[in-house]
């Protein structure tokens, strides 16, 4: 009912004004999941209008993190396994990822945050590659990240860090038959896709689907999940704001 907005904005904002600042995670990951059942619920022809709220509403994710002074987002958009989906429902999504590349350095100024942009690019039709990397090159200096995850898969990503240690090491001159002893974690995650990035506190998951589905592999293996059954174009600042609160409430004991 109309009436009961203000209410609910004031229960929103309470919300957030008590969340303990010293408890808040230093990133989160979001897996933007429902775009296509949200098309479908709201009987749209198409899935271009959900594919715009999507990306809409990533912006407005962007703003509440920058509001609540979230240090790294990551986002993840476009997986590998979704590169195997029909062209009818690929190529409409990456007109619109291009639209909200384009329109990503407008937001990083307002937010000030730096860009970074994850996965295997080489495998992204040409013009949304191209799209990627431009927008990098315009959000390269900020107070804070965010990370947007673009043919990403959390295998590759190991494998591909292994590949790019292994050949460090070669070029350092290191002998095949002791390299094995110059392996270790901390040289692996150097070589990941976030080097220097802390690691996941928080991953958040949007549809109602309760798996990570190899999102951050390796920097998710001790954050928080917390599922969420709206679709990612209803997901709401409340919603947000409650698992940033659930997230404070847990006790994190890091494997022990």
């Amino acid at each position: 009912m109309a009436w009961s907005a203000p209410l609910y904005r004031i229960y929103e904002h309470r919300l957030a004004q008590d969340l303990p600042k010293d408890r808040l995670p230093e990133h989160v990951g979001v897996i933007l999941d429902g775009h296509r059942r949200f098309a479908r619920a709201e009987g749209h022809d198409d899935f271009t209008t959900s594919y715009r709220a999507g990306m809409a509403k990533l912006g407005e994710l962007l703003g509440w993190c920058g509001q609540l002074q979230v240090q790294t987002v990551t986002a993840w958009l476009l997986s590998v396994d979704n590169l195997s989906r029909p062209s009818e429902e690929l190529d409409p999504y990456f007109d619109v990822l291009i639209e909200l590349l384009d329109e990503l350095p407008e937001h990083a100024s307002r937010l000030g945050f730096s860009l970074k942009v994850i996965g295997s690019l080489d495998l992204l039709r040409d013009d949304l590659a191209a799209a990627a990397k431009a927008a990098e090159l315009r959000c390269r200096t900020g107070t804070w990240r965010v990370n947007l995850a673009l043919g990403y898969g959390g295998r590759q990503e190991i494998v591909d860090a292994c590949r790019s240690l292994v050949t460090d090491l070669a070029e350092s001159g290191v002998a095949p038959s002791d390299m094995a002893e110059h392996i270790d974690m901390d040289g692996l995650a150097g070589h990941l896709y976030t080097p220097g990035m802390p690691d996941a506190d928080l991953v958040i998951r949007t549809s109602g689907e309760v798996r990570l589905s190899g999102f951050l592999l390796w920097q998710s293996a001790y954050a928080e999940c917390i599922f969420v059954d709206a679709y990612w174009p209803a997901f709401r600042r409340v919603d947000f704001v409650r698992a940033l609160r659930d997230y404070a409430r847990r006790d994190r004991r890091f494997g022990r």
